[in-house]
């Protein structure tokens, strides 16, 4: 088995080797390149049950963060009660509540700036493996919590897992997928994170009526987390990552060009190692064409290439969250109540209801993605979003009789969620970025992902009270409009092109 622990990225190397390399295949650079510069989007040769593996156990990073998404609204109500708690400490402050519910969100950003220092001297793989462990421990650690300080250090380490999964998971799955299936592939892993949220939701269900359920509820992702970290133990490494090392002379390009080579056959499923090869000396030929010799500095992640990217990537996922999707999905039940919705009384039924519409939209994205293309998806999906706020908005303020509108905006926003800036910001996150890059430039992506999750999570209560419920609403469809027009004029598409093909063409 190849992995990245067949060398040390840290060895001291003779990188002269590598610049020999580039030097004496100087001539066939520019001509190598020219496909990659003027022709058509570039086929590459794969098997789909190889494809299935390397990206199932990443995306159990995904359905864990899901999972716990899901099973913490059950969790909350269990941990409270006077009878079910199982504990001497059930009742709890808003404070302590509240770092019940958002300990995983501040560990998630904790974890988003580890992965800024550590990505790129991890790699991908590793880095999964880390999560793995730190999913496992959390899990554990809060399921048989002997007292509330205990249970938020569990919940902030299975948040650190969150940060670091949803930093490498899109990585490693963009970097080693074919172009042709990558946005399916990717868009696959939100479906991934929607099936979490269900099981979660179906989790809390299950166990909420028992003594000490929350327990059960947390416990039950632990399995999960083992079998990702086994699963990554066993994959190979990201070609791509072991070729930066080489290039920026961490390791000799000789120890690392055939463990490159043995590891995308695994990936593509095929024996022929020629096709392999010509793929990774057209990776290398790419990375030198660019001069990624040198390892990338803080200054320059906010340059050039990078802070185009940057850009594109940060701006997508943060309009992402201030279109208010954490903001609606709170008063999901109250609105399917006013309804007249029998299940409504009942806010894990209402969940599980939510969660299945979710995890069908996310499945309509992820079969159409890679056929219409990105562009399409979140102009269409955004637009919807931003209709449905302004529904959300007149009910609130002048139609509050007609709560069956309310019901058509909230399920309008969450399909056309769905189809857009839930799987396609992580998307073009994953494949945006140079390699040189990548690991820094996506964890200031995933940052700020988070943060500001947290900054609409921790606003909304006040800005409620100060503006009303209406008017939030409205000010969240004029965000959807801005975001709208940001998509039309900077998101490019990246639909059938390769990771290489989109810096050399896009950035």
């Amino acid at each position: 088995m190849a992995s990245e622990e067949a060398f040390d990225p840290e060895q001291p190397a003779n990188s002269s080797l590598s610049r020999v390399a580039k030097k004496s295949s100087s001539g066939e650079i520019d001509s190598a390149r020219e496909p990659l510069l003027t022709g058509g989007p570039h086929c590459e040769s794969y098997s789909v049950k190889a494809a299935i593996l390397p990206f199932l156990f990443p995306a159990l990073g995904g359905f864990l963060y899901g999972y716990d998404i899901g099973a913490t609204s059950g969790a909350t109500i269990s941990l409270e009660s006077s009878t079910l708690s199982g504990t001497t400490w059930y009742n709890l402050s808003s404070v302590e509540v509240g770092l019940v519910v958002s300990g995983s969100l501040y560990g998630a950003l904790i974890g988003s700036v580890l992965a800024f220092t550590v990505a790129d001297f991890l790699g991908r793989k590793r880095e999964l493996i880390v999560s793995s462990v730190l999913y496992l421990v959390g899990a554990l650690l809060t399921a048989m919590a002997p007292n509330f300080a205990v249970m938020v250090i569990g919940r902030f380490l299975y948040g650190i897992g969150i940060g670091l999964a949803m930093h490498a998971a899109p990585m490693y799955i963009a970097e080693t997928a074919a172009s042709q299936i990558r946005g399916t592939l990717i868009s696959l892993k939100e479906f991934f994170i929607v099936l979490g949220m269900l099981f979660g939701y179906i989790a809390s269900s299950l166990y909420v009526d028992l003594v000490s359920g929350w327990r059960y509820m947390y416990a039950s992702s632990a399995p999960i987390a083992l079998i990702m970290g086994i699963g990554m133990l066993w994959l190979p490494s990201s070609p791509r990552w072991l070729l930066l090392c080489a290039i920026e002379g961490r390791v000799r390009l000789q120890d690392v060009r055939e463990t490159a080579i043995h590891c995308l056959c695994r990936l593509r499923g095929h024996a022929n190692e020629s096709l392999a090869s010509a793929q990774v000396e057209e990776i290398l030929d790419e990375l030198s064409y660019v001069n990624e010799e040198k390892r990338a500095t803080f200054a320059e992640i906010f340059q050039g290439k990078c802070l185009k990217a940057l850009i594109i990537g940060a701006g997508l996922v943060f309009f992402q969250q201030i279109t208010g999707q954490p903001s609606v999905l709170y008063y999901a039940a109250s609105i399917l109540k006013s309804a007249g919705f029998s299940a409504a009384s009942d806010a894990t039924r209402v969940s599980v209801l939510l969660g299945l519409l979710k995890l069908i939209m996310t499945g309509v994205a992820v079969l159409a993605v890679d056929r219409l293309g990105r562009r399409p998806l979140l102009l269409g999906g955004v637009s919807g979003i931003a209709i449905s706020l302004f529904l959300l908005a007149s009910y609130y303020t002048l139609l509050k009789s007609t709560p069956v509108l309310a019901v058509i905006a909230l399920l309008l926003y969450v399909g056309c969620y769905q189809l857009s800036f839930g799987p396609i910001g992580w998307l073009m996150i994953s494949e945006i970025f140079p390699l040189r890059y990548r690991g820094r430039g996506l964890s200031i992506a995933v940052l700020v992902n988070f943060a500001s999750n947290a900054l609409v999570t921790f606003a909304f209560s006040p800005l409620e009270v100060l503006l009303g419920t209406g008017i939030l609403f409205a000010v969240f469809g004029v965000i959807a409009l801005l975001s709208l027009i940001f998509i039309f004029f900077i998101i490019p598409e990246t639909k059938g092109l390769t990771l290489e093909e989109i810096e050399a063409k896009i950035l």
